[in-house]
């Protein structure tokens, strides 16, 4: 199975976090996503502790939000003690209605509005990321008229390829984040925030990508960081403290994916930054990394009620579903693969290939094609895995179709986190 959470009972059910998923779909109706909590805290915990051991516990581990936000995942990650990163004003919001410390929120984003900078020195964010030039003039004006010193990093375009899909390459230099260390325009920035009154450096980020099986590119980052530290030091006289080198961990959407294990890469991206530091003479950097999907990723699955089956001889055959792209847009954006059962045949073995299709009036409305299921009936409970990153943060109302419900689990127990969409709810911004 793709997740431990997984499972299928004695009746042939596929069960998510020890619980029947044809009752939760009863229940609770579908579309419906589901996450289980014992996978998140389990996820959370195996970061924390791989990166305090090799690190001595200089370090923090800071979930990135945007992959599943709502106010019950703000509420575990303050439970586990880990930071939090948001990319939005919207995200920053609910984490500070769910009672989280602002001090432990990291603020990113390329074009963060004048509003959402001063709402983040109003709570009093710990670290804003800059990333380019006009906020970091934007920012320091708004400091000062507030009569505050924003702690700051700058996010850093590293030019490190992560041979992932170009839309989720984001460490290079054509890139829409950050300012680029092969221009200059790195170390220039700095130099400029060095003149400013109400901003403090407290350190550099960057993020090379998504979904990233491999260690070798981080332990690449690393290196490429540690010696723009370095120059930093010898330029401008100037100490960087912190080190964040993002997230991107990659986690199992098929049995073909095989990523990292997290103590490995604890392990060797720490002692990277050890071996460069003692090279350079500069200090060790407290560590920084931002696991979104790793955490979340296959901790989630959606459910669906098969609806209609059509086949075109010798073509394919269409498995069409109560949802779609406007609750999971990855496929029709990355073609991303995913693995899907037939909840109740779940002890059945995998007979079928089916294009897996949505309910929108958008012919690219896809899950999924050449997907292995069992062999489907109308009114069959379909789930696909590994949905809990960039699924419910991703749906929208295309077609004005309401949001689906989510549901955690834990403990034999359901419990809504989010609730179904209504039609009232989606005319309640009509005028």
């Amino acid at each position: 199975m793709i997740s431990k959470a997984l499972g299928v009972n004695p009746n042939g059910n596929l069960t998510f976090g020890g619980m029947d998923t044809t009752a939760l779909a009863g229940e609770f109706g579908t579309p419906l996503y589901v996450m289980d909590e014992s996978t998140i805290r389990r996820n959370c915990q195996a970061f924390k502790k791989s990166m305090e051991d090799a690190t001595d516990g200089f370090c923090r581990v800071i979930y990135a939000s945007k992959a599943f936000s709502c106010m019950e995942m703000c509420r575990i990650i303050k439970d586990e003690e880990l930071g939090l990163d948001v990319v939005s004003g919207g995200e920053l919001y609910t984490a500070v209605k769910a009672g989280f410390d602002p001090e432990k929120i990291y603020f990113h984003g390329n074009n963060k509005t004048f509003m959402e900078l001063k709402l983040a020195l109003e709570l009093g964010v710990g670290r804003i990321v800059v990333d380019n030039m006009v906020e970091l003039i934007t920012l320091n004006e708004i400091a000062k008229e507030s009569g505050k010193t924003a702690e700051i990093m700058f996010r850093i375009k590293p030019g490190v390829d992560a041979h992932t899909h170009d839309f989720v390459r984001t460490g290079q230099i054509d890139s829409k984040f950050g300012v680029a260390l092969e221009t200059g325009e790195a170390m220039d920035i700095i130099k400029a925030a060095g003149t400013m009154s109400n901003v403090h450096v407290s350190g550099i980020h960057c993020h090379i990508g998504s979904q990233i099986f491999d260690i070798e590119p981080y332990i690449h980052t690393a290196e490429v960081m540690m010696t723009f530290i370095s120059e930093i030091n010898q330029k401008l006289g100037l100490k960087i403290r912190e080190l964040n080198l993002g997230g991107g961990f990659g986690i199992k959407y098929t049995e073909q994916d095989n990523p990292a294990e997290y103590g490995d890469f604890a392990a060797k991206i720490a002692e990277t930054v050890k071996a460069k530091a003692k090279e350079f003479g500069v200090g060790i950097p407290y560590l920084l990394i931002e696991p979104g999907r790793a955490i979340v990723g296959e901790a989630g699955i959606t459910l669906y009620k098969v609806g209609g089956i059509k086949t075109i001889p010798n073509i394919r055959n269409y498995v069409s579903v109560d949802g779609g792209m406007t609750d999971n847009p990855r496929y029709a954006l990355y073609q991303s693969a995913y693995t899907a059962e037939i909840a109740n045949k779940a002890d059945k073995q995998k007979d079928f290939t089916a294009t897996i299709a949505g309910k929108c009036c958008e012919s690219g409305d896809l899950l999924g094609e050449n997907v292995s299921i069992q062999t489907p009936e109308i009114g069959d409970t379909l789930a696909v895995l590994s949905t809990g990153a960039y699924n419910y943060s991703m749906s929208s109302n295309y077609n004005r179709t309401p949001k689906p419900a989510c549901v955690m689990v834990s403990n034999g127990r359901a419990r809504i986190i989010i609730r179904r969409e209504t039609l009232d709810d989606i005319i309640r911004n009509d005028v």
